[in-house]
């Protein structure tokens, strides 16, 4: 599984693909950060942002993107900025018809260093152990867009018997309500 996992933002948007499966070691198969300039009009960054994302899905071809879930913080003006540059990331996806997954920062935290408070610091060291790496991928959001991706891969195969036995158990209650 291919999976390019993205930490939106406006200002740095974090991207890194990696390959593997679960329970396998994993490879990293590109790493880095789309930038616009803070200066720059909204419209204008927005447009950066997919021209970036769309090169990276061009290059690298993932089967899914990984997407951190958007959540509230005190600085709202941060909050839509990060919601507006994750949009553009699902929009390019989707436009692809590639699926996307959404994970929160403490459920990504927690499938790579065990724990859903862990810091920057941490991410980063144990992104650089899993994929065999010489040093954490500076600056953080590209660390964080791999962590992503690593979570996505671990965390895929449960979510798909999760959704097939829902959809199953759906598909039975609704045939037990046409029978009677």
């Amino acid at each position: 599984m291919r999976v390019l996992g993205v930490d939106p933002g406006l200002t740095r948007c974090g991207v890194g693909v990696v390959e593997g499966v679960a329970g396998r070691p994993l490879t990293m198969r590109g790493v880095g950060v789309v930038r616009t300039p803070p200066d720059a009009d909204l419209g204008h960054r927005l447009v950066a942002i997919e021209q970036g994302i769309e090169a990276w899905l061009d290059e690298h071809q993932p089967e899914f993107v990984a997407v951190e879930r958007v959540f509230s913080q005190h600085n709202v003006r941060t909050v839509m900025g990060t919601a507006q540059a994750s949009a553009v990331a699902m929009l390019c996806a989707a436009r692809r018809g590639i699926p996307v997954a959404l994970h929160t920062p403490s459920e990504v935290k927690a499938a790579v260093t065990g724990s859903g408070r862990a810091d920057k610091a941490q991410v980063g060291a144990m992104v650089t152990r899993l994929l065999r790496l010489d040093a954490p991928p500076k600056p953080a959001d590209a660390a964080d867009a791999l962590a992503l991706a690593i979570c996505h891969i671990w965390r895929a195969p449960a979510q798909n018997r999760l959704q097939q036995a829902v959809a199953l158990h759906s598909a039975k209650a609704s045939s037990k309500g046409r029978l009677a």
